[in-house]
């Protein structure tokens, strides 16, 4: 008789493994897509930031794939308005998670497909295997900040959206003073407070109260930004940022300039080559060459579009205050007697190489040829 294998009563029956684990983060609802890679994904929904759940669901998903407790779990999820806590709550639970880019993620290239929660959270488990599997130029995995690198650049960003703000604010009083033929020459301003005295009998009752509570909220907008460029200037003289100082002691490079640079590139991520560099910032080529089609396509326009627009801004400010570096004459040979778009086309080939020539001075202290340093303060 052939001998048959015994399964003894209460031995652990659990299969060595690992859980696959895709998040689609939602508003109000998170969906969790979990497979073992063996069988099919087991889908769960739960309430948005509901960590409890999202354990209970890990659990259910072992249990059904029949893992062991203590197997070890991967995840993913797009970067969006969660942020980062939900990565570092995973990493504590010992859920080795990443965050990927969701431009990175390849579509389906037909003109209509479907697209649901539980199709993207499926679509994105299938790829988290085969990135575990070893496939891991599938898609852009995010470097992840710390607290404090993450928290460093609020300060920045808060500003610019106040400046936004103090624009929306000027251009609404601006309109409608115009709607009575009124012009104020700046809005907000020392001489605005006379101005608006000698003109207010001009306005309508209703009008005059909405112009002056518009400008109101324009005090309060300039006198949140005033306080926020004391508190960078004061950590800047305590030398709380080394890297904003050194910055800030080329010509062309200010305050604000030197800050964004610092706390959105090179203050928290390394690179390798200037290659890494403009992917980050979205300047790289992208050349389209297939059979006899050869089109240059422009810039990927795939990294941080704040500075991206901030090293434009850079480059036109370094030809007029670098003008004997060697960047502002090769630009000069190259695209200063051609037409307007190329001039266009030219300063962001330059914004390109300045970025590179600032990663240089910050890793190596070599500072860009010909450039000159502004003078020591007295």
């Amino acid at each position: 008789m052939a001998t048959s294998q015994t399964v003894l009563q209460g031995e652990d029956k659990a299969e060595q493994g690992e859980l696959y684990i895709a998040f689609e983060l939602g508003d109000k609802q998170w969906k969790l897509s979990c497979s073992d890679g063996q069988r099919g994904p087991s889908r769960y929904s739960v309430s948005a930031g509901d960590k409890q759940a999202v354990l209970d669901c890990i659990g259910r998903a072992k249990a059904r794939c029949r893992l062991a407790a203590s197997a070890k779990a991967r995840s993913c999820y797009e970067a969006g308005r969660d942020g980062w806590w939900l990565h570092r709550w995973l990493l504590e639970q010992g859920v080795d998670n990443i965050v990927v880019d969701s431009a990175s993620i390849e579509v389906n290239r037909r003109a209509r497909r479907a697209k649901n929660d539980r199709l993207d959270a499926d679509k994105l488990l299938a790829m988290l295997q085969r990135y575990c599997a070893g496939e891991r130029r599938i898609w852009a995995v995010l470097r992840t900040p710390t607290v404090q690198e993450e928290d460093a650049r609020r300060i920045d960003r808060e500003r610019q959206r106040l400046t936004d703000e103090r624009t929306a604010h000027i251009n609404r009083v601006g309109s409608l003073l115009v709607l009575h033929n009124l012009r104020a020459g700046r809005i907000g301003g020392r001489d605005w407070a006379g101005w608006w005295k000698s003109h207010t009998e001009q306005v309508p009752p209703v009008l005059r109260a909405e112009i002056e509570r518009e400008v109101e909220r324009l005090v309060l907008v300039k006198e949140q930004m005033r306080a926020i460029e004391a508190q960078q200037r004061q950590e800047v003289a305590n030398n709380a940022h080394p890297l904003v100082s050194r910055l800030s002691q080329l010509r062309a490079i200010g305050l604000d300039s030197a800050w964004k640079l610092d706390k959105e590139l090179v203050g928290w991520r390394s690179f390798s080559n200037r290659r890494q560099l403009g992917a980050s910032l979205g300047l790289t080529p992208t050349p389209y060459d297939s059979g006899n089609s050869q089109v240059e396509q422009g810039n990927s326009k795939a990294g941080n579009k704040r500075l991206r627009s901030l090293l434009v801004e850079l480059a036109w400010s370094w030809l007029r205050y670098q003008p004997d570096s060697a960047l502002s004459q090769w630009y000069g040979r190259r695209f200063a007697a051609a037409g307007k778009r190329m001039r266009r086309v030219g300063i962001v080939a330059l914004a390109r190489r300045l970025a590179i020539a600032l990663w240089r001075y910050l890793q190596h202290g070599e500072i860009p040829p010909g450039a000159t340093l502004k003078p020591a303060a007295a």
